[in-house]
């Protein structure tokens, strides 16, 4: 019986401490923060970018699939990255400092003076373009205007098609990849255009049979460049050249992010004019409207850009800061600017990347130390570390 009767008390005991604590868990869970952020560790819940702060550093946010669809059906994303997304079946983004600089700054900006620019800098495979990537989901978020060019350098130097452009003579043009963009644009800007009703300024004449009338939306403008890839580059420009007006006038805000800006400044191109010569990127037809819209002569926009050394070619890749990959007329266009440097890992964002892989089982569990050893080889630079736990 006293052995019965010690059972019974341990029992109770035990009872006791579980009842206690569920309801401490109850009351942690009364006074947890009412953002919802902490998932776990190396995870936040709060997917709208805008809400990001130093409390989501280092942790992973998940853009819903309907908005990474409409944001980069037509790009942005590393194409490694989006394999991953594939993999994975969710797209993540951690949030890191320069984005949360970059978002802070925007969100202080008084859009009525002319157009600040921001230059993204930084070594290979830092994590540039998911730093744009982060802004472009903020800007799509808060009714932005989005003017964006996933990589600048394809047109320089692998074009989809190039011919000589009618009527301007010694100039090249792309209008295959012009037809792209304006798909592009059209694909993230579709809904909000439809709601602002923007109109045009004036009657844009294509040939003798073709033109667009003035007062014809935007939308109407982009379709028709789609549906007639020969005007497909002079319609960009006309695009391009309406959203400063309309911006300006207050009908609308922008947001341009060019990815590999500094291509627009390269010494020279792959495109063969018919003398077998390279042109420069002035005699691209595309070049002359982003050159416009990163001036500072308009206002109600921001101009995010990215200088990279893989927008260059061999013998122009000595460093990454932006004077160099600039030169001096692409330095001279942008100044003065905002410059943002995005550098590799740091030690919880590291941490917070392996435990991400682990908690989608692509990394197995291994022996302790190998995390310090993938920091070593990686030297914690993103691109690399995504290099070496890449699929076979």
């Amino acid at each position: 019986m006293k052995m019965i009767r010690n059972r019974f008390g341990s029992l109770s005991r035990v009872s006791v401490q579980l009842q206690r604590h569920v309801q401490q868990m109850s009351t942690n869970a009364a006074v947890a923060p009412a953002e919802g952020t902490t998932i776990n560790e190396f995870r936040t819940a709060v997917s709208n970018p805008g809400e990001h702060s130093a409390v989501q550093v280092a942790k992973f946010y998940t853009i819903p699939a309907e908005q990474k669809k409409q944001i980069f059906g037509g790009g942005g994303l590393p194409k490694q990255y989006e394999q991953q997304i594939k993999t994975f079946t969710e797209a993540c983004l951690m949030v890191r400092n320069p984005a949360l600089e970059l978002l802070q700054y925007i969100k202080d900006t008084d859009l009525t003076k002319p157009v600040v620019r921001y230059v993204l800098y930084g070594e290979n495979g830092t994590g540039k373009t998911l730093t744009m990537a982060h802004v472009l989901h903020y800007g799509a978020l808060n009714d932005y205007v989005l003017v964006h060019v996933p990589w600048a350098p394809n047109w320089m130097k692998r074009p989809k098609e190039a011919s000589n452009a009618a009527g301007q003579e010694g100039m090249i043009d792309l209008p295959f990849d012009a037809a792209a963009w304006l798909v592009h644009f059209k694909t993230q800007n579709s809904q909000l255009l439809q709601r602002l009703q923007l109109k045009t300024s004036k009657e844009y004449v294509w040939s003798k049979r073709e033109s667009t009338p003035a007062g014809s939306t935007l939308i109407e403008l982009v379709e028709h460049g789609i549906a007639r890839i020969k005007y497909a580059s002079e319609t960009t420009a006309a695009l391009i050249a309406e959203l400063k007006q309309l911006s300006t006038a207050g009908q609308c805000k922008v947001m341009v992010a060019i990815d590999g800006f500094n291509a627009f400044f390269h010494p020279v191109t792959r495109i063969f004019s018919d003398n077998k010569q390279r042109v420069t990127p002035d005699q691209v037809t595309l070049t002359q409207p982003f050159l416009d819209i990163t001036n500072y002569d308009w206002t109600n926009g921001v101009c995010i850009l990215s200088v990279d050394k893989i927008a260059m070619t061999e013998g122009h890749m000595d460093s990454y800061m932006p004077r160099y990959l600039l030169g001096q007329e692409g330095f001279e266009h942008l100044d003065p600017f905002v410059p943002i440097h995005v550098d590799n890992y740091t030690d919880k964002e590291f941490h917070s990347y392996i435990s991400y892989y682990l908690d989608r089982h692509w990394i197995n569990k291994t022996p302790q130390g190998f995390e310090e050893q993938l920091k070593f080889m990686s030297n914690k630079n993103p691109y690399a570390l995504m290099q070496l736990v890449r699929a076979l």
